[in-house]
């Protein structure tokens, strides 16, 4: 099956979303918070997401997004668009550049391809389980070393500042702050760090574009307990998630996440 209309269409929609997004300057935005969660929002990230809107769903496809009320009519669509316009707004709104545009687009509810910006350092992931994965247009694979002590794990800026990563203080692994996980799975994917996980629920408009980029990588995306995470669900949130090498994957997961 060919995934060149796909991917051209995630290309389209990341040029525009980023374009939409230009006049709004990092650190320099005005932003109001979410009233179900103390998480801020910006008129970037509405302005992103009504230009995904118009550039990526055709007839018959549903779609999901962080920014847009939830139309559960998606449940009944084989394909569904997954964005987060601004994954990492916190990071935006502070000028931190960890933060992207993320579309993940998913069939019989498995990710099957994506592709994240991020205008600040002018990164894309983009890719399919069919193609394999670019990272600013140069194939791109997952790393998987074997020794653990070579392994870097991005963590979220807000989980380390919580305390939530001081359990991992011993491990034999890197940890280092980073702020967007759809960013983080990117950079996995691309093979620029070797893994990242979370430690509290992420929704599937964080992961799907980055689910779909480390599986077409060559890596692999589960939940702590092993099992697959399964999309386009009612309550479209997961209580946490892995991305990694197969071999990195499996041994964090039988020494190090078995408590989450």
């Amino acid at each position: 099956m060919s995934r060149d209309n796909d991917i051209a269409r995630i290309r389209e929609a990341l040029t525009a979303a980023s374009e939409a997004v230009r006049p709004f300057t990092p650190g320099q935005v005005a932003f109001q918070t979410k009233e179900e969660r103390d998480d801020p929002v910006t008129a970037a990230d509405h302005a992103a997401d009504a230009v995904l809107r118009r550039v990526l769903p055709r007839d018959g496809e549903g779609w999901l997004s962080e920014e847009s009320m939830d139309d559960r009519s998606r449940m009944r669509c084989r394909r569904v668009w997954v964005v987060d316009p601004i994954d990492g707004t916190r990071e935006f709104v502070q000028g931190i550049p960890e933060w992207c545009i993320s579309i993940g687009l998913l069939e019989d509810g498995v990710p099957v391809a994506g592709g994240i910006f991020n205008p600040d350092t002018d990164e894309t992931v983009l890719g399919s389980l069919e193609t394999g994965v670019t990272y600013n247009g140069g194939a791109a694979t997952v790393l998987d070393p074997a020794d653990l002590s070579d392994v870097t794990v991005l963590a979220s800026r807000s989980e380390m500042r919580r305390g939530e990563w001081d359990r991992f203080e011993a491990a034999p692994f890197s940890v280092k702050a980073c702020g967007s996980v759809a960013y983080k799975m990117a950079l996995v994917a691309a093979g620029r760090v070797e893994a990242t996980f979370t430690v509290v629920p992420k929704s599937e408009w964080d992961v799907a574009a980055g689910t779909a980029l480390v599986r077409a990588a060559g890596g692999r995306v589960t939940l702590a307990d092993g099992t697959e995470p399964t999309f386009n669900q009612e309550r479209p949130l997961f209580p946490n998630l892995l991305a990694a090498g197969v071999g990195t994957a499996d041994v964090l997961l039988s020494d190090w996440l078995g408590d989450l």
